[in-house]
């Protein structure tokens, strides 16, 4: 099993690397979004499905005993090993020339992340992981940060079209009476990343996909970051809440989000 999960560990972070050159490609000029609305607030371009079929067909090519799923086609193909891929994450920031969006793809043994490669083009970050191997930003280890006191803490809280207003503003207000400063950048890849890394301490989404954070999951557990079971808890199925934080504040903002957490 070694041997093949190194040959799809190296193939894959070629075929992400040139999957993000397309996208850089075809990204929108800055100014009013181009695109099409699958929901509220929830764009689709020409570059989500073309480069979606690119990953699919060089999965294809070369490990064809391999499933496959997509969040604009679904899935695809079944095998023992699943390889999970957004084309676009961020697609309303990429829709509008914005820089915060990536090409994210992991690799699935059953519900278990093997693999999980991320790149960001627009500010040059290439994201691997692999289970027992680390996490790495452009090939340097990364871990999650040291902040313990929330008044100098910042929280990541997702939005997207399924959250509701209600309980949005709910989560906003408790977690910034405990003097935490909140961000909502329009990514939920990233925003799982910038957790691994340690340039956030924490981020909470109500619901949110498989294909949004299978590749990110890896990274988080590599880099140290305590995670809530969301695999355990229907992500493999369907939307599903999501809190992934640094040691020193997980307790914490368990407590606010009641949600528990797999370590």
């Amino acid at each position: 099993m070694s041997n093949e999960l190194d040959r799809r560990f190296k193939a894959a972070k070629y075929i992400v690397h040139k999957a993000a050159e397309i996208a850089l490609e075809l990204r929108p000029s800055p100014g009013g979004p181009q695109g099409s609305l699958k929901h509220v607030q929830d764009w689709v371009t020409a570059a989500d499905g073309k480069i979606e079929s690119f990953i699919s067909q060089e999965i294809k090519n070369l490990f064809p005993e391999d499933g496959f799923q997509g969040e604009e086609k679904g899935e695809t193909r079944t095998g023992s090993l699943q390889w999970v891929v957004d084309p676009i994450d961020g697609t309303s920031n990429y829709a509008r020339g914005r820089d915060r969006w990536c090409v994210s793809l992991a690799l699935m043994h059953n519900d278990e992340p093997l693999l999980g490669i991320i790149e960001a083009p627009c500010t040059q970050e290439f994201y691997t992981a692999r289970l027992g191997h680390g996490a790495f930003l452009n090939n340097a280890p990364i871990s999650v940060s040291d902040v313990k006191d929330p008044k100098i803490s910042m929280i990541e809280l997702g939005w997207s079209h399924v959250s509701v207003k209600e309980e949005f503003l709910y989560y906003a207000d408790k977690i910034l009476s405990t003097g935490a400063m909140i961000r909502t950048i329009g990514s939920g890849t990233l925003s799982l990343v910038d957790v691994a890394t340690g340039r956030l301490d924490g981020h909470f989404e109500m619901k949110i996909n498989l294909w949004d954070v299978a590749a990110a999951l890896v990274l988080l557990k590599e880099a140290g970051a305590v995670v809530s079971p969301f695999l355990k808890t229907g992500g493999l199925y369907k939307p599903t809440p999501i809190l992934a934080s640094s040691p020193g504040l997980a307790k914490l903002l368990s407590d606010i989000t009641h949600l528990p957490l797999d370590g």
